[in-house]
């Protein structure tokens, strides 16, 4: 498939979360058409499960949404951080604990039709106790869900955020292959 052309690009708007940059580009046929892109910086998504097979999941709530979700923990790759370093750092501010084995299960662009935040999904298990919170997760309440049920939230509607839904399904693919 052939690619777009981009003509130009301008910085429209810049965050402490996200960018906003609109391209003017050239369609393989020779249209021009304008794309307005979100920059996000790529993010871990974490499959975090205890030692009775609960997976660790995070009520929290989300403005845009203006609902509480339930999700997996997930976060920010800072600039220059190992994306395990990361793991690491954002399940122990999210739920408080810190893995002590991390694998890579794979990785997915959130909303490839207009952002470019890519997430890496690891699986965190043999999880230890850990006394590090970050101050803007002091509205996230920590859930325990058996991994049998999680098809069914998924399905009910009571994980409903693409992150989640994702990851958790990359996940019971990954138990199927063990």
């Amino acid at each position: 498939m052939d690619k777009e052309k981009t003509l130009s690009s301008q910085l429209i708007y810049e965050g402490r979360a996200v960018k906003l940059r609109v391209d003017t580009v050239e369609m393989p046929s020779g249209r021009k058409t304008r794309r307005e892109i979100v920059e996000h910086s790529d993010c871990v998504a974490i499959i975090a499960i205890d030692d009775n097979d609960n997976v660790l999941l995070v009520n929290q709530f989300r403005k845009p949404v203006e609902k509480e979700l339930l999700e997996i923990p997930a976060g920010g790759i800072e600039l220059g951080e190992d994306p395990v370093a990361t793991v690491r750092r954002e399940l122990s501010e999210e739920t408080g604990y810190l893995p002590r084995k991390v694998e890579r299960l794979g990785g997915f662009y959130s909303t490839p039709g207009y952002c470019t935040e890519y997430l890496y999904l690891y699986l965190a298990t043999d999880l230890i106790p850990s006394q590090s919170y970050a101050e803007d997760t002091e509205n996230i309440r920590l859930t325990r869900v058996p991994i049998s049920q999680i098809s069914s939230l998924i399905t009910s509607d009571s994980i409903c955020d693409a992150k989640s839904i994702a990851g958790l399904l990359i996940f019971l693919a990954y138990l199927k292959t063990q």
